[in-house]
């Protein structure tokens, strides 16, 4: 292992939990008025303890007037530094705060892994 690669590791995990991480650069940038982040990766065949399949439910105003594609494109965007060390599937729901006030808030869960390693 190269000394960079050891001491971006070591600063990712200085920085606490990926969830953390996930929820302090979302709301910083997206002023968001709700967020639930769920890792969803004990649902999936990987290590304990692993942080690398996550569902995020965002509401924020910076989504209106943007597409689903739009809003989830820069949500992503957002999360491309995670997607480098390790996150490794998202579910993003993005909503913005009116569309947020009509919903009944319940979130389906996400199916069950069909695959992935070992398989």
């Amino acid at each position: 292992m190269s000394l960079v690669h050891r001491l971006f590791s070591t600063a990712v995990r200085n920085m606490g939990t990926r969830t953390h991480r996930m929820e302090e650069l979302l709301q910083t940038e997206l002023s968001t008025s709700f967020i639930d982040i769920i890792n969803e990766s004990h649902m999936h065949n990987v290590p304990k303890e692993a942080e690398t399949h996550f569902k995020v439910v965002i509401v924020s105003p910076v989504f209106t007037g943007l597409s689903r594609v739009k809003r989830e494109q820069k949500v992503q965007g957002l999360l491309s530094e995670e997607m480098k060390t390790g996150l490794h599937a998202l579910s993003i729901i993005a909503k913005t705060p009116e569309e947020w006030e009509k919903m009944t808030k319940e979130i389906e869960p996400s199916p069950n892994c069909r695959g992935g390693y070992g398989k």
